[in-house]
């Protein structure tokens, strides 16, 4: 791939949860197609969590693209830490971001009637309300330029169990916080998508079809999942991307996965990029 062909040439990026996983498959992609990109997460370096993964780790891993790639450390469950995020992409990025890409997630599972108010209020913390205070923060420069793209990423988790009876699989009910708070996410995105229309801000949710294993979820549900329910980081990735340069027109939605790469015809690349 060529500078002159590279999709997201100048353009600048805020991925966050972008030490692991889903997020430094995102960023991987966005930096190889020439957009400046702001990594954030807490994991700063090697060791710092009991996950693999670090902001410094995928820095580096980065840097063999050659465009402008910028660690920064903040827990999104703090709103003092989260408020200094976008101010400080903005500096890194030297400009207003264009991209916003809401990856981080709280993922608690375990049983409703013993479920604890304050991993509650994390899991909502880190799921709706740092999402929204980050898009909050960058409007106003997606305002001033008349275009910008924020994708939230959910989860199919957000979907209503059918029953009874009630045919559940690991981890059953146990996700049930954590996937009400991917339910407020998408209506959160279609709410936004509908007050932002026709200022060129398109606003969307993306969601796995199947698990994505990432570090995180192979932690928690790995050894419960088929070869048949999983699909690739790369082709998570490659619909994340759709929605960072889709149409004004193509915003407040809700989109699967593999149903996206389905539909508009996408050809799914290898996180490194297409080739030249």
């Amino acid at each position: 791939m060529t500078a002159s062909t590279k999709r997201f040439a100048g353009r600048r990026a805020l991925v966050t949860g972008a030490s692991r996983g889903i997020g430094a498959g995102v960023a991987e992609r966005l930096a190889a197609e020439g957009a400046d990109v702001v990594l954030v997460a807490r994991t700063a370096g090697p060791g710092g969590s009991r996950l693999d993964g670090s902001l410094a780790e995928v820095t580096s891993r980065l840097a063999v693209h050659g465009t402008r790639v910028a660690p920064y450390v903040a827990d999104l469950a703090d709103e003092d830490s989260r408020a200094g995020i976008v101010p400080a992409a903005e500096e890194l990025l030297g400009g207003t971001v264009e991209i916003l890409v809401n990856n981080a997630a709280a993922a608690i599972y375990q049983p409703l009637a013993g479920f604890p108010l304050r991993r509650r209020r994390l899991t909502f913390e880190v799921n709706v309300h740092a999402p929204l205070d980050l898009v909050q923060a960058v409007l106003p420069g997606m305002r001033a330029a008349g275009e910008g793209w924020i994708v939230n990423v959910s989860s199919a988790s957000a979907r209503h169990f059918d029953g009874p009876p009630f045919e559940l699989v690991e981890p059953g009910a146990d996700l049930a916080v954590y996937a009400a708070s991917k339910a407020a996410l998408n209506r959160m995105t279609n709410g936004l998508g509908a007050e932002l229309h026709g200022t060129g801000i398109r606003v969307n949710t993306v969601q796995p079809r199947a698990a994505v294993l990432s570090e995180g979820a192979s932690l928690l549900v790995g050894g419960t999942i088929r070869p048949d329910q999983v699909e690739s980081l790369a082709e998570m990735a490659e619909a994340v991307l759709a929605l960072c340069d889709c149409p004004a027109d193509v915003t407040g939605r809700t989109t699967v996965s593999l149903d996206l790469i389905r539909d508009w015809g996408l050809t799914v690349h290898p996180l490194e990029g297409a080739p030249a």
